[in-house]
């Protein structure tokens, strides 16, 4: 992406952890070096978010210490604001990203109690010095909706933009790809299906005698995302949740265990561990009946039946996937695959999995991929082929193949520029005081250093 002066968004540095000295494991001493309003800022703020970048590598030059304080005055002065503005987020909102943001923080280093002897606090405390900073960027985040989330862009705005950028800022877009697939999940058989039943019913019969849910969780779950949480998937409203799982886990009270339910994913058991307004907290055990190899061949010889037609040109790509594919997400799309993070069609290569890049890495725009087995989105198992449908080399982005990337940067553009404009006038009405420190950075805004 492109960075636009100083600022290309007020949430560049935001760091992965809470700013404040308790996260810096008090390895800085703290003074105030700036008030924003009712708002102070510490020295330690600006340090932890030079220790994090320089985590990534990033050696932190003296302009770079003057662009993330800018960054933390913005954040500072949007938070003031959003005080005399009686704006305000929902308390369950920020309890479902605290846990969001503490299952990827168990995940990254292995367990709660790694993450507690990382910290030398208890998880409970961990929590708690997360909440706030999680309620500053939501309320950060909310106030800046509020200033520039009205605003559009033309086609010729775009085009403007493009052109006003120097060769040096045009962004080098790496090689990227377009795929589409035609999928056929292989049939479980009756049995398997059967002999999952049986092992959750079984599972379920030792949580009601007493053993912990949690336990049985990471000994027999297979969801690879939960099951060393204890099975434990955070807060989740109903349209995040798989509608059976949802309907169930919904249904329960707190601390009771379901009966199983089919899921897309699999068989469950769900145990309901809070309630918060149109949210839910569960733990639940996965199951997935087992796939016979007859099945998978079975699977694979529809798969080369059809692409047996659409070689012989009695029906095309497009229409084989539409009338064959069991993926309901890409079917109705010609089998065309979407990027989730982005949601376009273009990939790039490191945005594949290692399973599907070896095998489109030697194939030619517009050829077709033996078949394989690889994984839905369910993660279940399945035979697919995928077919190139177009390959870009790296180059700098132009209007005809990359209209998309420059769209979304000159919305971004525009947005920095109100934002900004609306720093500019809150400034002349707030209180602003700057440690001697800082008062000769050369800021985007210079309303900071009050004369």
């Amino acid at each position: 992406m492109l960075v636009f002066k100083k600022l290309s968004r007020i949430f560049s540095f935001i760091i992965l952890f809470c700013s404040g000295s308790s996260f810096a494991q008090n390895l800085v001493i703290d003074e105030v070096i700036a008030v924003v309003g009712n708002r102070v800022i510490l020295y330690s703020d600006v340090q932890n978010q030079i220790l994090q970048l320089g985590s990534q590598g990033i050696v932190v030059n003296d302009d770079m210490i003057c662009d993330i304080m800018e960054n933390i005055l913005v954040q500072k002065l949007l938070i003031n604001q959003a005080a005399i503005d009686s704006v305000q987020i929902s308390e369950a909102n920020v309890e479902m990203q605290l846990e969001s943001r503490l299952r990827i923080f168990v995940n990254q280093i292995g367990s709660k109690e790694k993450l507690e002897e990382y910290f030398k606090k208890s998880y409970q405390q961990i929590k708690d010095d997360l909440r706030d900073n999680i309620r500053d960027q939501m309320i950060t985040q909310k106030m800046e909706e509020e200033i520039t989330g009205n605003i559009k862009i033309t086609p010729t705005e775009v085009d403007a933009f493009y052109h006003s950028l120097h060769e040096d800022s045009i962004p080098l877009i790496n090689s990227q790809i377009e795929l589409q697939q035609i999928l056929i999940k292989p049939k479980h058989s009756d049995e398997a299906v059967f002999q999952v039943r049986e092992r959750l019913l079984e599972l379920r019969g030792r949580i009601n005698n007493g053993e912990k849910f949690s336990t049985l969780a990471k000994l027999y779950s297979e969801d690879p995302g939960s099951s060393m949480n204890g099975g434990e998937i955070g807060l989740m409203s109903k349209g995040e949740l798989d509608p059976e799982y949802a309907k169930a886990a919904f249904s329960l009270k707190v601390g009771q265990v379901s009966k199983i339910v089919e899921s897309q994913f699999g068989f469950h058991i769900i145990q309901l561990i809070e309630r918060k307004e149109d949210r839910v907290n569960s733990r639940h055990i996965l199951m997935k009946p087992k796939i016979l190899q007859s099945a998978i061949l079975q699977a694979r010889v529809k798969l080369d039946s059809i692409l047996l037609l659409v070689s012989s040109d009695s029906i095309s790509f497009e229409k084989a996937a539409l009338v064959y594919s069991d993926d309901k997400d890409t079917r109705a799309n010609g089998g065309l695959v979407l990027n989730q993070n982005t949601n376009s069609s273009k990939f790039n290569i490191d945005e594949l999995s290692a399973s599907d890049y070896y095998i489109i890495k030697n194939l030619a725009i517009g050829q077709i991929s033996e078949p394989y087995l690889g994984v839905d989105a369910s993660a279940s198992q399945v035979m697919k082929v995928l077919r190139l449908k177009s390959k870009s080399n790296p180059h700098k982005a132009n209007l005809k193949e990359d209209y998309e990337v420059l769209q979304m940067a000159a919305i971004e553009n525009k947005k920095h520029k109100v934002l900004m404009q609306w720093v500019t006038e809150k400034q002349r009405t707030t209180y602003i005081h700057l440690s001697e420190s800082y008062l000769k950075c050369d800021f985007e805004s210079i309303g900071w250093i009050k004369k």
